[in-house]
């Protein structure tokens, strides 16, 4: 998986989540603080992500470093799809 893809599914999986349009995120783009993810949006989104994209996710792998901006998070999800 390209690492364009997992921006647009992650695109995708965020508007389905927050019920707006997102697009054209930046690497540095902050979950978080710009996109005013809670703990519950970001598993929300990973759930979308799984449907969309097969991502599979140990919850004991996560770690809150991993959602601080988009490019941390695609490293994360490219990571995960290895």
């Amino acid at each position: 998986m390209e690492r364009e893809e997992v921006v647009t599914a992650l695109e995708k999986a965020l508007t389905e989540v927050l019920d707006q349009p997102v697009h054209d995120l930046k690497g540095d783009t902050r979950l978080f603080e710009d996109l005013h993810l809670d703990s519950t949006t970001a598993l929300e989104t990973l759930m979308a992500l799984e449907d969309t994209i097969g991502l599979e996710v140990d919850p004991e792998e996560l770690d809150a470093d991993d959602f601080e901006t988009v490019d941390k998070f695609t490293d994360f999800v490219l990571k995960a799809k290895a």
